[in-house]
């Protein structure tokens, strides 16, 4: 889960503003994700942390699986996976552009940082190389100048930061609260987030599932937080200590004779006797105070 905030600018960054300058073309692997180069323009950026351009597509069911492979077989040669989902009539070009744009950026603002990332790797500022001449199999779909890359994604942490007290909300599995009056209405996007967390998710899981930026996930999970619409992340339930002889009828089983090989009774614990409301969890302590009891 990690610190999924990223911090001021990263060696990733330096090293972006760099290859830029230079107009490379390449690939700039860093700690947290990858920047695809053509001419120093941004046309493409994986992280881990947030969906891509093919989960965002796959989840909205705006391109059914199958046809998605189908494209993509037909573009591996030629490395424009992106352009030939347009050709195919599966979606306009300004989608395409729109939804790789989107993907692009939420992408950015996690890879341009050298904290721990939301799958708990810890980042290393020396662990910045570059592939020269290597290419994305999406292709130039709206290449993004590296400057103006920067720029939107300070303006995005600058936004987040503001909710830094509410920032521990943003590894642990989403609890919606019940609702009160009184609060401030909710936004589409902040009830579709409500509506699908089931206090198992984070909310890097809830944007994989939904198709869903994971800067705006974040941003929104911190907002509900900070109005009372989700609580603390739960504390995991414990196995309660067994009382000594507990058994079913509340009186410890007679010791067996020397020389007795009978089996011996089995004898589980009255339920009233535990301390816990959780039946799941009483039903494990009754056939442990069993085993005790018997082997």
């Amino acid at each position: 889960m990690g610190l999924p905030v990223p911090p001021p600018p990263s060696a990733t960054a330096g090293a972006l503003d760099r290859y830029a300058a230079e107009r490379a073309t390449g690939a700039l692997r860093g700690p947290h994700g990858c920047f695809y180069l053509v001419d120093g323009a941004v046309t493409c950026v994986e992280c881990p942390a947030a969906p891509g351009l093919e989960v965002r597509l796959a989840a909205s069911g705006r391109v059914p699986a199958q046809r998605r492979r189908e494209a993509g077989a037909a573009a591996e040669a030629a490395r424009e996976d992106g352009h030939v989902l347009v050709r195919q009539g599966l979606l306009t070009q300004g989608e395409l552009e729109i939804c790789h744009l989107a993907a692009l950026l939420d992408a950015a603002f996690f890879a341009l940082s050298d904290a721990p990332d939301a799958l708990g790797t810890p980042g290393a500022p020396a662990g910045v190389s570059f592939v020269p001449g290597a290419t994305h199999r999406l292709g130039g779909i709206r290449p993004l100048d590296a400057a103006r890359l920067q720029q939107a994604t300070a303006r995005r942490r600058a936004l987040l930061g503001r909710l830094r007290a509410w920032a521990a909300f943003d590894a642990f599995p989403v609890r919606p609260l019940p609702a009160a009056s009184g609060r401030a209405p909710l936004t589409s996007g902040q009830r579709l987030l409500l509506a699908h967390a089931d206090g198992r998710l984070t909310p890097y899981d809830l944007a994989r599932a939904l198709g869903r930026s994971a800067f705006m996930t974040l941003l929104d999970v911190r907002r509900l937080a900070s109005a009372g619409h989700i609580g603390p992340p739960a504390t995991p339930a414990t196995l309660p200590r067994r009382r000594p002889g507990a058994c079913l009828d509340g009186h410890p089983p007679a010791a067996p004779r020397t020389g007795d090989r009978r089996t011996p009774d089995w004898h589980l614990p009255v339920p009233e006797i535990l301390e816990t409301a959780d039946p799941d969890i009483a039903l494990l302590v009754r056939l442990r105070t069993a085993l005790e009891e018997n082997l």
